[in-house]
């Protein structure tokens, strides 16, 4: 056995009271022969949330889960089974299913991934890193402080969020890697109203860590205030202009979306099958000078970030975009073996009952040279974005939707009034070319992107410098 791990072995799956390691390992090894890669990923998860709305707690909830998957990659083509008994038997049944993926195949097995001693987070979980009292008071203390602020405030709702995942990924050949990943997330809704209307603002962060700095006075009433100034912005909002039109994005969150418009599109499946807008282009052009976008796990705490994936590879910061160019894809290791390219530390599943997919981690946009009240001042007439809700995109076109949740009018380079029911359309390789000024003020988002793929859910992270785009189209209600 090859053990690449800095951390010690979990009693949950082997030992005494587990699995037997080297008949298990027998197992997978013999599942497996002849295969191209594949791996055994086993998986402990506690979770649990705390919900406060209306004046009430609504829903405090602890779940723990227990499982495996066993994959077996061929070629293209990949076997998977998974289950919630953790026991011989099933393995045994599970690799019974996914020897079939190799039937008439006869493949050399992939080496396995490089080591590293890495570690970007605490292995504490943080469910028992403050009492359940103290959870429960700091959802009040967010309801009375929020309803203190104004008195147009009418409804507050507020959710405390933590899980901790401890996998082991077993190879055929031996080789072990450990990790334990915390997740917190607060989230913030403030309702705030005058006369019959009413509007909403929303502020939340979240990361690999503990409890302990979101349980700090100084933290979550800074989110309060935040969610409160953007419900408040709101109520003064007019109706969105329509048409074609300059757009700043502001700094952080607005990295959403880069992260849908064009990350996805830089995936490794989408791009070996030739159905990403971006396929066939590395080396060219795609985007304006001064572009360069980063796929970065290895940032220490970041909601996005792992010490290895789900494969066991190291994460790394991928650089896709270069200076305009496109350098490289978010590859996981089946599709980057078929593209002929090197795993980037990108495969991702949500949890044992999925099989992998290639990921995002923190997508980012690098920052420029220029001042935000500059790009600001370089606008006539357009819209200044500065916070996103949701979102549709077609990965093949390119082609996007999103609605904005907090935006401005930009009007004799000044920004003017708030607007309600403004929408972004574009195309995203399109918006790329498009980028005429790049602040200086790169910012990332406070942790709490999740990204959809094929039913799945992972954490991410994104970010960006305030970014002006020409010539996109604004969707608005104004008459």
């Amino acid at each position: 056995m090859t053990d690449s791990s800095p951390l010690p072995p979990s009693d949950v799956f082997f030992g005494p009271n587990g699995l037997d390691r080297s008949r298990i390992e027998g197992i997978v090894g013999d599942a497996l022969k002849g295969a191209d890669d594949g791996e055994l990923y086993l998986q402990h998860n506690e979770s649990e949330s705390f919900v406060f709305d209306d004046g009430r707690l609504k829903a405090a909830t602890f779940d723990s889960s227990l499982g495996f998957g066993l994959r077996s990659v061929a070629g293209e083509l990949t076997g998977y089974a998974h289950a919630t008994e953790l026991s011989e038997a099933a393995i045994r049944r599970a690799a019974e299913t996914v020897s079939a993926v190799r039937a008439g195949h006869s493949g050399v097995f992939a080496a396995a991934p490089r080591t590293t001693n890495r570690h970007l987070y605490t292995d504490k979980s943080p469910l028992g890193g403050a009492a359940f009292d103290a959870k429960i008071k700091l959802l009040e203390d967010i309801n009375a402080y929020a309803r203190a602020r104004d008195p147009r405030v009418r409804q507050v709702s507020c959710s405390l969020l933590g899980s901790f995942d401890d996998i082991e990924i077993v190879r055929p050949d031996g080789h072990v890697v450990r990790d334990r990943r915390p997740l917190v997330r607060l989230n913030v809704s403030v309702v705030a109203g005058e006369g019959d209307r009413q509007e909403t603002g929303s502020h939340g962060a979240g990361g690999r860590t503990g409890y302990a700095a979101y349980l700090d006075p100084a933290t979550w009433q800074a989110h309060v205030d935040e969610a409160l100034r953007q419900a408040l912005i709101n109520l003064q909002s007019v109706p969105a202009p329509a048409g074609e039109m300059p757009v700043v994005l502001g700094s952080g969150w607005p990295g959403i979306l880069l992260h849908e418009a064009i990350g996805h599109g830089l995936e490794g499946d989408f791009n070996r099958k030739k159905t990403s807008a971006f396929a066939g282009l590395l080396g060219q052009r795609v985007a304006s000078p001064g572009v360069t976008v980063v796929d970065d796990g290895t940032l220490e705490n970041r909601r996005g970030s792992l010490s290895v994936d789900d494969e066991g590879t190291p994460t790394s910061s991928t650089v896709l975009i270069e200076d305009g160019i496109l350098k490289g894809y978010i590859q996981d290791r089946q599709n980057a073996r078929l593209m002929g390219m090197a795993p980037t530390g990108n495969g991702r599943r949500q949890s044992f009952s999925h099989s992998i997919l290639p990921r995002m981690t923190n997508t980012y946009m690098m920052a420029g040279a220029s001042p935000r009240e500059e790009i600001i001042a370089s606008v006539t007439r357009g819209l200044y974005a500065v916070s996103f809700g949701g979102g549709q995109v077609d990965i093949t076109s390119g082609k996007f939707v999103f609605s904005c949740t907090e935006a401005y009018l930009i009007e004799d380079g000044k920004i003017g009034a708030p607007v309600k029911g403004a929408t972004l359309i574009g195309n995203g390789p399109d918006a790329l070319t498009k980028v005429k000024m790049i602040g200086n003020d790169l910012a990332l988002d406070p942790g709490i992107g999740t990204c959809g793929k094929n039913g799945q859910g992972v954490p991410v992270g994104v970010g960006q410098p305030t970014l002006r785009i020409d010539g996109l189209t604004v969707g608005g209600t104004a008459a």
